[in-house]
């Protein structure tokens, strides 16, 4: 079935409780490595999903396609040409689990549909906190946090300053590519 771009496999989610070391996530990227902690507790499937795509290697080589100082930095979906990648099955929406979009959390973007994130995700770069979960409804589900940046913000903050414009339908894409190189789990 497709779902805009991406083809919708059937979900099969068996959630596995990841070790310490999992959830510590690197993002090597051509402007600095940024590290993430994975709160596999209050967003498992989120997690879970963001760890698949990562020992998958679907991110490797993505870039940062949407780039909005004073709001956040979106990757994770789209070549360094700007081809969005094949994603999995849609996830459910966690982001009724108490943690807020603040500045230096990680969060799953999606569509208007409150339960369409696959791979891609931003960091916030501000509290955005208008972002967080409401009601479940949907203006009010919000958007799942899932990590935080527990090293590395100084590189997002040289990414939240590139020069942006357009390229073909999109917005806010960086004039030089800001790429998501290799993404490597803590061992």
């Amino acid at each position: 079935m497709q779902y805009g771009n991406c083809v919708r496999i059937q979900p099969q989610f068996i959630i596995a409780k990841l070790t310490e070391n999992q959830n510590m996530i690197t993002l090597h990227t051509n402007h600095g490595d940024i590290t993430l902690e994975l709160d596999a507790e209050k967003a498992p499937i989120t997690a879970e999903n963001f760890i698949n795509y990562v020992k998958d290697g679907f991110y490797d080589g993505t870039v940062f396609h949407r780039v909005i100082d004073g709001f956040m930095v979106q990757g994770g979906g789209f070549t360094e040409d700007m081809a969005q990648k094949r994603c999995n099955e849609t996830i459910k929406n966690e982001a009724n689990n108490g943690l807020s979009n603040v500045t230096g959390t990680v969060a799953m973007a999606r569509t208007s549909d409150p339960h369409s994130a696959t791979a891609q995700f931003f960091i916030n770069i501000n509290d955005n906190t208008f972002l967080d979960f409401k009601s479940e409804s949907a203006q009010g589900w919000g958007y799942c946090v899932f990590a935080k940046v527990s090293a590395g913000m100084d590189v997002v903050n040289k990414i939240k300053a590139v020069s942006t414009g357009n390229r073909g339908m999109h917005q806010d894409v960086p004039l030089e590519a800001v790429i998501i190189e290799k993404v490597t789990i803590a061992e």
